[in-house]
């Protein structure tokens, strides 16, 4: 017997009264959680409209639901369809009970993200690029679903870090009593470790137009195309894993998705026109002028006096202004008050007489 391991979660679900919690749909929506909190972050530092995230985040994740789901049924049609089926039709609905392909849930909810953007006219490589690390994030979270469903898991090893399956379950060899690979805690750490490295890469390399949305995925289906690999719990069967060719299906997603990454990382290397983080709806009079610097455009010069429009006829003021701290107007203007004054009038005339008779002292 191996002197340490990880044991099984003696349960997955929790009641609070009728109402039951279970462990996998806590841990997708304390992924969501942080992956939004982390988006809103990075998209004010962007200098977008705050809120911005969480209201695109809502068509996402419904998006992304439907099309994890979409996929694993898919994949896995004969768990609910075949002949041998262990679970009824209707059981394809229970995204509770386990079966969320990540393929599925990036494509789809990256169609709720467009809707939204579009809705928005905001850029989407902006937001993607935004969400990138996010999405990391919380896949490494979700993960830790599969560990209380006991799914997701390698073949047998003798590592201190094995995981403990119940016997019986789909993938486990028959007899076996031993430990398996934890493949959901290697994958979790990929994409903590990957998460980090956006955040590190969006900084150093200044990725946008979708190319640090693309290096996630370049990153992710490298670290997945191996963990797949140690996986013996079954895809696309009901008590096996489907082979092409000798990998499984989703080794052969992952390096279709690689390549696709690639390539356009490749096209998009010179890229580099202005993208919109601010919706044109919310945008201030400032953003309205940055955007037209930016476009090449002259801003109206919002500063020119009601005076100097309504007198077309008026002269310009000479280009040579005197120095701020030129006190002529102002000895000029005290003068005036003093003229104006009906008290001392008699003063300031003699002491404009005796100025003059200085002047002319002076002169002769």
């Amino acid at each position: 017997m191996p002197l340490a391991s990880i044991p099984s979660p003696s349960q997955g679900v929790w009641y609070l009264g009728p109402i039951p919690l279970r462990a996998y749909a806590l841990c997708i929506v304390l992924g969501v959680i942080v992956a939004v909190w982390l988006s809103e972050r990075r998209w004010r530092a962007r200098g977008g409209t705050p809120g911005t995230m969480v209201d695109i985040a809502v068509p996402a994740v419904i998006f992304g639901l439907i099309g994890g789901r979409l996929y694993h049924v898919i994949t896995d049609w004969q768990l609910y369809f075949g002949p041998d089926a262990p679970n009824k039709p209707y059981e394809a609905l229970f995204i509770w009970n386990g079966g969320l392909g990540i393929w599925g849930a990036v494509a789809l909810g990256g169609v709720g993200v467009w809707l939204s953007c579009r809705k928005r006219g905001l850029s989407l490589g902006a937001v993607a690029d935004t969400v990138a690390p996010g999405i990391a994030f919380a896949q490494a979270i979700g993960r830790w679903g599969n560990y209380f469903n006991q799914e997701l898991f390698g073949g047998p090893t003798t590592l201190p870090w094995g995981l403990e399956i119940e016997p019986g379950r789909a993938g486990t060899i028959e007899g076996y009593t031993g430990l398996y690979h934890p493949a959901f805690l290697y994958e979790s750490l990929w994409n903590v470790a990957l998460g980090f490295a956006l955040i590190w890469a969006g900084r150093r390399f200044t990725l946008r137009h979708g190319r640090l949305f693309a290096l996630y995925v370049a990153g992710y289906t490298v670290g997945r195309f191996w963990i797949e690999g140690l996986r013996v719990d079954p895809v696309g069967g009901v008590d096996h894993a489907v082979h092409f060719l000798g990998l499984r299906i989703n080794q052969w997603t992952a390096i279709a998705l690689f390549v696709g990454a690639l390539v356009y990382l490749w096209v998009t290397r010179n890229k580099d026109t202005e993208e919109i983080v601010v919706a044109p709806s919310e945008q201030t009079p400032d953003d309205s002028a940055a955007s037209a610097a930016v476009a090449g455009e002259e801003p109206a010069d919002e500063t020119r006096s009601s005076e100097e429009t309504d007198s077309p006829g008026k002269t310009e003021p000479s280009d040579k202004a005197e120095p701020s701290g030129r006190t002529e107007t102002s000895g000029e203007a005290a003068l005036a008050d003093a003229d104006s004054s009906p008290e001392g009038a008699d003063e300031d005339g003699a002491e404009d007489d005796r100025a003059k008779a200085v002047s002319e002292e002076k002169k002769s």
